[in-house]
């Protein structure tokens, strides 16, 4: 689990080194935490799925994670220009 939160941390970092040399990303906090929640749902679910349920069946793993993988791109998606129309959309 430590190896996610690295992760996460890095992502969440670069994206903030990133903030300061252009004005196209503009993230304030609330940003920053719904991203690194997204992103430690996803690290933890996929370390389950890979550690608990791999001893299942290697293709149902794999389905798994790619809907899980799906899931999050399709939150990750909504959240950022609201492709739903949903009033938590983005802009």
């Amino acid at each position: 689990m430590l190896k996610i939160v690295i992760i996460v941390f890095s992502i969440l970092a670069s994206i903030l080194i990133i903030m300061q040399f252009t004005d196209e990303v503009r993230w304030d906090i609330y940003d920053f935490a719904i991203a690194g929640i997204l992103l430690m749902a996803l690290g933890a679910s996929l370390h389950f799925l890979y550690s608990k349920c791999a001893v299942l069946n290697t293709s149902f793993t794999i389905a798994l994670s790619i809907l899980v993988l799906l899931l999050f791109i399709l939150i990750w998606i909504e959240l950022s220009v609201g492709i739903f129309g949903s009033p938590f959309g983005g802009d």
